[in-house]
């Protein structure tokens, strides 16, 4: 589970083409300068056992769920303070992580603890689909995102609700038949990567999970 406060936005090392699936590489390294990073999931010994310097705390485990642009996956392998992980064919076919190419940054959560503030909303970083990007300009002082998402993805929406894109949490400004916008403040464009899109990008989408089965909750009554 995740809470959609992205940590910092982290460098594609490699994308490993497999059998209808990839592996991607992606450098954690950021995670360890960003301000309000979470803290690293396992203590690392205090001195190396040569008694050398100080070992680094490592960023993820072996396991660990990540989001990735929002998608949830798991640390398949780690090297260093790159963590690799594979995304299957139904990752690939609801997602945008098919086109990331070295060099690209993806927007990086680590899990929520028991006990951690939700400053964002729950998001179980299981992506509904992808929206395309109409517009990313600046409105009455504000950076408004404008995203087309089809009428089958609006209608899980609610006004002023939750949603997550490319992982972020952000309220819904404006809700259409099939598109909607929402505000980026300064720090969400400086620590992640909508600042960067632009007409015509993909982006990952998941509807707020206490919207969704509120709206299924109402449509079993109506039934």
């Amino acid at each position: 589970m995740f809470a959609g406060i992205v940590e910092c936005a982290c460098p594609v090392q490699a994308v490993e083409p497999g059998q209808g699936s990839i592996r991607l590489a992606v450098d954690l390294a950021p995670l360890r300068v960003a301000p309000g990073s979470r803290l690293p999931d396992a203590p690392a010994p205090p001195t190396a056992p040569t008694g050398g310097p100080a070992a680094r705390q490592p960023l993820v485990r072996l396991g660990a769920s990540v989001a990735l642009n929002g998608c949830c996956l798991t640390v398949a392998e780690c090297r260093g303070d790159v963590a690799l992980f594979d995304v299957v064919a139904e990752s690939l076919a609801r997602t945008n992580l098919g086109s990331l190419l070295p060099g690209d940054h993806a927007n990086v959560e680590r899990s929520l603890r028991y006990g951690e503030p939700v400053d964002g909303h729950f998001v179980a970083g299981h992506v509904e689909t992808t929206g395309e990007v109409l517009a990313l300009d600046e409105h009455a002082g504000d950076v408004r995102l404008g995203v087309r998402c089809g009428p089958a993805c609006a209608s899980l929406l609610l006004p002023k609700g939750s949603i997550a894109i490319d992982g972020v949490s952000l309220t819904i400004a404006t809700l259409e038949r099939d598109r909607f916008t929402v505000a980026l403040v300064p720090h969400t464009l400086r620590r992640t990567t909508l600042g960067a899109r632009r007409a015509g990008d993909r982006v990952n989408l998941e509807p707020d999970l206490i919207g969704r089965w509120i709206l299924a909750a109402v449509e079993r009554q109506r039934g």
